[in-house]
């Protein structure tokens, strides 16, 4: 999925761009390009499953 968006972005500046910053915030903090998309799908995916959780709750 990784190396498709990889791939996709060569036709969307945006996302390249976006790409390219996530490369080197993960060069910064010594992780490799694909655990750094890991991270950021964690948490995303957890920060989405805590709003779920809290709309259940209201």
């Amino acid at each position: 999925m990784v190396d498709e968006l990889v791939e996709f972005s060569e036709h969307d500046p945006e996302l390249s761009d976006g790409l390219k910053w996530l490369d080197g915030e993960a060069q910064k903090k010594g992780l490799s390009f694909y655990d750094m998309v890991y991270q950021v799908l964690y948490k995303h995916d957890v920060n989405s499953k805590a709003k779920e959780w809290l709309n259940s709750r209201n």
